[in-house]
């Protein structure tokens, strides 16, 4: 599949910004079964200085300052993406706790790259309590990929997909307890409960192409960021499920980047002088490209081409499928001085 993508994020504040030091993780990774065809960054206003660089998990990384005085920033990735099968996993039975040992001994090829997927970090602690959840579905010498799947169904089958349940702030032990939540929180839970059993989990961002309800047209801008986890199989890799779907990722999945949790990979972070109040907005348009051809042929509007100014979606519409919830993206500002240096996060 060839996919257009575009991602605006918007930040507007109510004072004016003198100053601002910013990192995007917006460009999409080039892998076997993923290619990036082409990717610009456009960022209002222009930096006065910019630079790129990979971070420790291999994601790229633009580094941005901007010393015009503004009040609204907007970073637009455009891109072309071509997806294709990804490689299947292997036949061969192997059971989880072999994984576990293996990982623990540090005797598969991966173990060194596994390890920060196998601790605590920012938004995922370990705990019994998880352990003891995820244990009906990992019953003794189960096949791994098996019990992954049925770990990844379970989170589908009996969880509730509710955007207005949790923030950035809420842990897998509330979403366990609540069992509701989005995209980001369904992959931090089963994140957290692979790794308090010793197994390698991380967490993935992207996007997923979307369907609008039969008979109803696409909305542009009213796609989304979506996240799933990764499973690393001794002896293989790494292998996707998407939670919020209760499937494996598949072409249909964008991948843009991996770390331990969501704060290794959040689209935008930064530290802003000035500013007073922030509003954040985000558009998010994943459209097949011959779609998107087809539209720009005939003039229609339901699927706008890529780089046109995007519709706003109002109130009473049809919201698009629940099944590619955003990742939650709110900024966290914390005020350091009357002077109104500020964090973006």
């Amino acid at each position: 599949m060839i996919y257009r993508l575009r991602h605006t994020t918007r930040y507007r504040y109510s004072q004016s910004v003198s100053h601002s030091e910013n990192e995007a993780r917006l460009t999409p990774r080039s892998l076997p079964w993923q290619r990036v065809d082409d990717a610009q960054l456009a960022i209002t206003p222009g930096p006065c200085r910019r630079m790129a660089r990979h971070d420790a998990f291999g994601n790229a990384v633009s580094l941005f300052a901007i010393d015009t005085p503004h009040q609204t920033l907007e970073v637009t990735l455009h891109a072309r993406v071509t997806t294709l099968p990804r490689p299947a996993p292997p036949s061969r039975p192997l059971p989880w706790e072999a994984c576990r040992d293996a990982l623990a001994k540090g005797t598969c090829a991966l173990s060194r790259e596994a390890q920060p997927f196998l601790q605590n970090s920012a938004f995922i602690e370990r705990r019994p309590l998880l352990a003891a959840w995820v244990a009906e579905c990992l019953s003794p010498r189960r096949d791994l990929v098996q019990a992954v799947d049925a770990l990844n169904r379970h989170i589908f089958e009996h969880f509730t997909y509710d955007t207005d349940f949790s923030t950035l702030e809420t842990t897998p032990q509330e979403v366990l307890h609540h069992r509701r939540g989005v995209c980001q929180d369904f992959a931090h839970l089963a994140i957290a409960a692979l790794r308090s059993v010793g197994l390698a989990a991380r967490y993935v961002s992207g996007y997923l192409e979307t369907l609008p309800p039969p008979g109803q047209p696409r909305l542009i801008g009213a796609d989304a960021s979506h996240a799933w986890f990764s499973v690393l199989i001794p002896g293989w890799g790494w292998l996707d499920f998407d939670p919020t779907n209760g499937t494996r990722a598949g072409e249909r999945h964008l991948l843009l980047g991996w770390g331990r949790d969501y704060d290794d990979v959040a689209p935008l972070k930064g530290v802003v002088t000035g500013g007073g109040h922030q509003r954040l907005e985000v558009e998010v348009d994943v459209i097949p490209e011959a779609e998107n051809d087809l539209a720009a042929s005939t003039g229609a509007n339901n699927a706008a081409p890529i780089g046109a100014p995007p519709l706003v979606m109002p109130a009473t519409a049809p919201s698009p499928a629940a099944t590619a919830d955003s990742q939650r993206v709110r900024p966290v500002v914390h005020r350091t001085s009357d002077a109104s240096r500020s964090r973006r996060r």
